[in-house]
């Protein structure tokens, strides 16, 4: 039997003027997932966010979040849900914990079960030892990392994360991407993610969708989305020039092919095995040292699914 959808929407759409920065959107988001929403900036994803919470007003069609209309009912969708938006809401001269007592405040969590629900909370994010100092003195890591606590104060059924590694370092953004991930999956919360980084949806996502300009591209499991594109095979070696280039571009099976900081780099039909291509090369004077083959990345999916939109 399969979750309950958790947010759906059909034929949403949201107008500024003449720009349709939401355009027919129609979604489903199961219950316990990580939704990874992507798309290049101007695509409509924090414009969408902002629809589900009932923050604006839809131009045309409906959506439902958490069995409630977002028309109607946006004050018990907010109560229900967590959400990290472009802000992280959080008072610089105030220390970790004192923040959190203050949003725990605002939720109604009593005394004791509020004392607990911030250090289960800050322990798993590595902040529990510095929670006294105030928040100004922090990297902009470890205040995402409270942001990530203060949206999941209140126990929600429902987390909307929009792009919360943005501006962070690779080594910062790793880190909370996975503490983020082990914090979720403890919680049990549905969340519902925006990001530019397709690693992370890749690594964090059970589904994801594209959207481009407002309107939805594609819509699966990764792997589904990544078994659309063409098989990748990389050639590292000696003696590869223009020549080799031409000689594989004739060879059946081979889609494209580009030579990149001394690499072969191949788009294969699926069915095409690598083996004669390797022993063409070598015929023609190449040296193969190594060859890897595998699926396009969820990033060469994104950006097939661009430019065949451009």
């Amino acid at each position: 039997m399969s979750a309950p959808a958790i947010i759906r929407t059909e034929g949403l759409a949201r107008a500024f003027g003449a720009v349709r920065a939401v355009d027919g959107l129609d979604l489903e988001v199961s219950a316990g997932t990580v939704f990874g929403f992507l798309g290049p900036n101007g695509a409509g994803k924090t414009t969408t966010i902002r629809l589900l919470l009932g923050l604006l007003e839809p131009t045309g069609g409906r959506a439902t979040v958490l069995g409630c209309d977002t028309r109607r009912d946006a004050g018990r969708i907010r109560e229900q849900s967590g959400a990290l938006l472009e802000h992280h809401g959080l008072y610089e001269r105030l220390s970790a914990e004192q923040n959190l007592e203050f949003y725990a405040r605002v939720w109604r969590l009593n005394g004791p079960a509020r004392a607990e629900r911030i250090r289960a909370l800050l322990q798993p994010l590595g902040l529990w030892e510095r929670r006294g100092e105030p928040v100004g003195r922090w990297s902009r890591g470890m205040k995402q990392k409270l942001a990530v606590a203060r949206a999941l104060l209140h126990r929600p059924s429902l987390l909307f994360l929009d792009e919360p590694t943005a501006g962070l370092d690779p080594v910062a953004a790793a880190t909370l991407r996975d503490e983020l991930g082990t914090l979720v999956q403890r919680e049990g919360v549905t969340v519902f993610l925006t990001t530019h980084n397709l690693a992370e949806a890749e690594r964090l996502c059970n589904r994801v969708a594209v959207i481009k300009q407002g309107r939805l591209l594609a819509v699966g499991h990764p792997d589904e989305l990544k078994a659309r594109s063409a098989t990748r095979a990389e050639i590292t070696g000696r003696g590869f020039d223009e020549s080799t280039l031409s000689l594989l571009k004739g060879q059946p099976g081979v889609v494209g092919v580009e030579l990149n900081n001394g690499r072969l780099v191949l788009e294969l039909a699926e069915t095409a095995a690598t083996a004669p291509l390797v022993a063409a090369i070598v015929q023609h004077g190449g040296l193969v040292e190594e060859v890897r083959k595998d699926k396009g990345s969820l990033e060469d999916v994104f950006l097939t699914l661009m430019e065949e939109e451009r």
